[in-house]
């Protein structure tokens, strides 16, 4: 189905982003992937191309125009170039909101121009050992000394972990409260106390810096507390649905990258004397796929209309995050499976987009917690 979604000056953008891409990313990601970081100079070639920084106020060096489509392009190329390790989608579509929207001047001065320049590499720390989704298990505390507080406790699975130059940290501020005694804290690099674990193995996203972070008695100035004392459970809600809505557009975009190289594949690869997409069962199994594809990408592209307007809502972006993340684990499955014994090598793409695609329905909230909140908003 043809798109609608996008006018002349996102595919211009689109364009950057491709070349960006095609020159300073591509050709250096299987290193990057043993590495498993990407260098930061990446990310200051990136803030050179205005690819960091959607959304944020020219003075402060970003591009002052608030489209989402803007961001939801640098995410679909990422995918469509296969370079899952530049953090850039966390950056601009979760870390944004936040600097923008909820922080006094004289942050937004100290902290933006750098952010959008790519000198300044942004994460955000919600996930602890023994909390998920489940941000009523937050045990990271900060209590008010004088004109700091004091932060003490751990994170794990921190995107942008061991590049970040500032991470905003959740912690418990009443603890009396429960989720609804949450702050937000920008804690920033070199702080005393703050401390990188290691930079995590994991099944998928090799090139992607994920990290535990510590804190041991960090002193954070009051001047870094982000938005209001005790608010950010509300903060956090405000913003989870555009995070949702991100990982939905690039399970969509993964989804139908990795579809149409299966496409191409099955023409090409023959077996009893014929392509393989000769067969019923491989062109039932490729219509299938179309055809929910299809269908994903017309409500996720609905969801960026009503993302602009402020119109998203928490549970449709909840759907449109468990159903489309659901839907790439099932694409990726079923386009390896196409591919045959070949489809287990790493040397075929298909493989390492099956890795990559398993986390999608984990972070952002679990499959269940999206169910949960939908169930929710049927009054059950």
């Amino acid at each position: 189905m043809r798109r609608e979604l996008f006018e002349t000056d996102h595919e211009l953008f689109r364009e950057t982003v491709t070349e960006f891409l095609k020159r300073e990313v591509s050709p250096y990601h299987a290193q990057w992937e043993d590495d498993g970081i990407v260098p930061r100079e990446v990310w200051r070639k990136a803030g050179e191309v205005g690819i960091l920084g959607l959304g944020v106020p020219e003075e402060y060096g970003g591009p002052g125009v608030v489209d989402y489509r803007f961001n939801a392009v640098v995410t679909e190329e990422l995918c469509r170039a296969h370079t899952t390790g530049p953090g850039f989608t966390l950056h601009n579509d979760v870390v944004a909101p936040y600097l923008v929207d909820l922080t006094t001047e004289e942050q937004k001065a100290r902290w933006l121009p750098g952010f959008c320049s790519g000198e300044l590499i942004t994460a955000i720390a919600m996930t602890e050992p023994g909390a998920g989704s489940d941000l009523q298990g937050v045990r990271t505390s900060a209590v008010r000394d004088g004109d700091a507080f004091v932060l003490n406790g751990q994170k794990t699975f921190i995107t942008n972990g061991i590049n970040a130059d500032l991470v905003i940290v959740v912690a418990q501020t009443d603890p009396d409260a429960g989720a609804h005694g949450l702050s937000l804290f920008a804690v920033e690099r070199g702080t005393p106390g703050f401390e990188r674990g290691r930079n995590l193995e994991k099944v998928g996203l090799k090139a992607q810096d994920t990290a535990e972070l510590f804190f041991s008695d960090v002193r954070v100035p009051v001047a870094n507390l982000i938005g209001q004392e005790n608010q950010g459970f509300i903060h956090l809600m405000n913003n989870l649905p555009q995070e949702r809505l991100s990982i939905a557009c690039s399970a969509v975009a993964a989804a139908e990258n990795m579809l149409a190289e299966t496409v191409e594949y099955c023409k090409e690869r023959t077996a009893f004397g014929r392509p393989i997409g000769k067969f019923q069962n491989t062109r039932f199994v490729l219509a299938e796929l179309a055809t929910e594809v299809d269908i994903a990408r017309t409500y996720v592209d609905r969801g960026i209309t009503l993302l602009n307007r402020g119109e998203l809502t928490v549970d449709d972006a909840a759907k449109a995050k468990w159903w489309t993340t659901e839907l790439t684990n099932k694409v990726m499955d079923r386009c390896l499976q196409l591919h045959g014994g070949y489809g287990y090598m790493m040397e075929y793409s298909v493989a390492k987009a099956w890795q990559d695609a398993r986390i999608q329905s984990i972070y952002g909230g679990t499959t269940e917690i999206m169910k949960e909140i939908v169930g929710r908003s049927l009054g059950l």
